[in-house]
């Protein structure tokens, strides 16, 4: 794109929504109805805008940010409420309308959202910094990275908007197919109106949004990972609590602290699960017993695989989850390193997708950043039972990490997730030695399973998806 095409974009993110909640486009009167935001709450109506696809994306609200969200757009031109596809076009082709619609839509719910962020302002009314909150969302073809911004109280208020803009709208090409342009729609969603919603969201509510793709080949994907981004940072920017975290619980805000720590709700509610996996294996290659508990880690960890490196790796996560893991492992080290390696990390996988059961009630994704040495690591974590790993680590400048191969740490790696049912993206921020890689990376894994696995007493043991379920 040309600078030229790149300051005409910025000035169209940052200008001022001009949508009202009635409007005429090529004889479509447009209206809007049943605007609901409600905080921890179910909205009463459904979300009916006309264009399906993005019905599905604005539901990722209801589900990852539990706000109950709910809109429906009316026309004179088409009465018929039941064609969720009205304000489409032909077959998605009415570009200008769905720009309508998605703009009507984003001031409408920006609205909404302002009520709650300003009773957030005031709970924060002598704070002289901006409150930030972000949220990466993993799916198996995408990451997109959602940042939240909230104006200081010290300068202008939300109510005036002075500070609101989509400061960041950097996730097209939509896809790989076709090569270079990637998709246009999906379904029957134009993508090319998907900044006019940001956009006038960001504008009503007072809020400076930023939303950036930092993996993704698949169009859908890319598109659910921007909504579910912003989704969980908004929960967690009205929680108060952070993702952007560097440390231990026993560092963690207040905030973090009363929501997801020791002593907390959740906590409190993880241990009366009282869950816990365990698994015996032999073979002609290994003869492995692990036993792991999701228990605040009061058991304590004992993991003895003959490899120091993995016996030190799997330390390191069990730890920064909060888990209790007992690994014993007699396997062929005098062949090699790779039976061992894969089969230890293919039982715990197995044994911690016992422990979790269903995942129903937990908070299900975070991320979290760890650095050992130079190496500095962020992991992307969603239970998800679709289980994939990306990583971009450059493990490849070495042969050995430690005592264990690092074609077989990386394999090793992909065998934790993939028997723990889980898609997990893997982020080098800093590179470093390669043990120094790897440590980080256990380390922040470790964090983000500690949040993913915490039941979120706000969901009343449902399961944190717009299909209800990740067993289907």
């Amino acid at each position: 794109m040309t600078d030229i095409a790149n300051e005409a974009k910025r000035a169209r993110l940052l200008a001022p929504p001009t949508t009202t909640n009635s409007a005429t486009l090529s004889g479509h009167e447009l209206t809007l109805s049943n605007v609901e935001v409600l905080n921890l709450s179910k909205a009463s109506h459904p979300i009916n805008t006309g264009i399906g696809f993005f019905d599905h994306m604005l539901d990722q609200l209801n589900s990852h940010a539990q706000i109950g969200i709910s809109v429906t757009v009316s026309s004179t031109a088409c009465e018929n409420h039941q064609d969720r596809n009205r304000h489409a076009g032909k077959e998605g082709s009415d570009g200008a309308l769905q720009e309508h619609v998605m703009s009507m839509v984003g001031k409408a719910l920006g609205e909404k959202l302002r009520d709650h962020l300003l009773m957030k302002e005031k709970e924060n009314s002598t704070r002289k910094d901006r409150v930030k909150s972000r949220f990466c969302c993993p799916l198996d073809e995408a990451l997109v990275e959602c940042i939240l911004e909230l104006p200081p109280s010290s300068s202008s208020s939300l109510s005036d908007h002075t500070n609101a803009a989509l400061l960041t709208f950097d996730l097209a090409p939509y896809g790989i197919y076709p090569k270079q342009t990637g998709r246009t729609k999906i379904g029957h969603m134009m993508t090319a109106p998907l900044d006019s919603f940001f956009s006038n969201l960001a504008s009503a509510s007072g809020l400076c949004i930023s939303l950036k793709k930092l993996r993704g080949k698949n169009g859908h994907h890319i598109v659910e990972s921007a909504f579910k981004a912003f989704s969980r940072a908004l929960r967690n920017l009205l929680d108060g609590t952070d993702t952007n975290l560097e440390c231990s619980p026993e560092d963690w805000s207040k905030n973090m602290a009363a929501m997801w720590g020791n002593g907390s709700p959740s906590y409190e509610e993880s241990l009366a699960l009282e869950r816990c996996g365990m698994s015996s294996r032999d073979t002609k290659e290994t003869s492995i017993q692990v036993r792991l508990d999701l228990d605040g880690g009061k058991k304590g960890i004992d993991v003895k695989t003959g490899i120091k490196t993995l016996d030190l790796f799997y330390t390191h996560l069990a730890k920064e989850s909060g888990m209790s893991l007992n690994v014993i492992c007699k396997g062929d080290t005098w062949v090699d390193d790779h039976h061992t390696s894969e089969d230890v990390s293919i039982a715990i996988g197995k044994v911690l997708n016992i422990a979790l059961g269903t995942k129903a009630g937990l908070n299900r994704m975070w991320c979290a950043t760890a650095k050992h040495g130079d190496a500095i690591v962020e992991v992307t974590m969603d239970l998800s039972n679709r289980p994939c790993l990306t990583s971009n680590l450059s493990l490849e400048q070495s042969e050995y990490a430690g005592d264990v191969s690092v074609e077989m740490l990386d394999h090793a790696l992909d065998s934790l997730v993939m028997n723990g049912q889980m898609t997990v993206h893997i982020v080098e921020q800093a590179t470093g030695e390669v043990l120094d890689l790897a440590m980080a990376t256990a380390i922040a894994f470790g964090r983000a399973l500690r949040l993913c696995c915490a039941v979120d007493p706000r969901r009343a043991g449902k399961t944190a998806s717009s299909k209800g379920t990740l067993s289907a």
